[in-house]
């Protein structure tokens, strides 16, 4: 893993000119680009292709350039809009401007293109916020179950994910998790890198509760209970220093 990581961190050649595809949202800004809002991308594996990604670029975050991967919050949906299939987390759903999974096959083309830091967003119902950064972050292919791996925590809302690092991805109608009793994306009506089952469920149901396993959840924060908002967003590791 630290060899992968060292490989990415190489891999990246600093450059004065513009990319003209940019491949990440950390590009488009370098393009001149400071609002955020959707943005057409060209991840490095897919330039060939020439398959092009839509995705929203936050360009406020401390910094901006963050290419945004998921969020929640209250856009009347249904409650469990985001209780979907293998193949829905696969190629991704809902739409940019309001909740959404960007797709596993987005994360894995994004995250493997140079090395990533990732930032976790969280508000709960009482609009008090807090965040998690983690340096390091990718996720395998389909092959290898969108395996993740994340490490390097820093923020104030606790370090929840350290018990998801190396953990499949699972979903209702695949299991990937490590229980032997508990089916944990049908358990905690959701889709995540379950261990088991979690200390992270930001793919739970959308209810506002007090305590409840199958919210949304980030335990180092609020403990279980729910949260009402969260986005998920990547970066080049190295942005800062450039």
């Amino acid at each position: 893993m630290e060899l992968l990581s060292e490989i990415k961190e190489s891999s990246v050649c600093p450059s004065t000119k513009p990319p003209e595809k940019p491949m990440d949202c950390s590009e488009v800004l370098f393009n001149g680009h400071n609002i955020s809002g959707v943005y057409t991308l060209w991840p490095m594996s897919r330039v060939l292709t020439s398959e092009s990604v839509k995705a929203y670029c936050d360009m406020d975050t401390e910094g901006g350039g963050w290419t945004v991967i998921q969020r929640r919050g209250n856009f009347s949906r249904p409650v469990d809009y985001f209780y979907k299939t293998w193949e829905e987390y696969k190629r991704g759903f809902g739409l940019l401007s309001e909740d959404f999974w960007i797709g596993n096959d987005v994360i894995h083309a994004f995250s493997n293109q140079k090395l990533y830091s990732v930032r976790f967003d969280l508000t709960d119902y009482n609009g008090t916020k807090a965040h998690a950064v983690y340096n390091k972050f990718w996720i395998d292919d389909e092959d290898h179950s969108y395996r993740l791996h994340i490490s390097g925590y820093h923020g104030n809302a606790g370090d929840s994910m350290l018990v998801h690092d190396n953990q499949k991805f699972s979903t209702k109608d695949k299991k990937n998790d490590n229980s032997k009793t508990t089916h944990c994306a049908v358990y905690n009506k959701g889709a995540w890198w379950y261990n088991n089952c979690h200390q992270v469920n930001l793919n739970g149901l959308y209810v506002k509760s007090t305590f409840n396993y199958t919210g949304i959840i980030w335990r180092g924060f609020r403990e279980f209970k729910t949260l009402e908002s969260t986005e998920i967003k990547i970066r080049p590791y190295n942005f800062l220093k450039q």
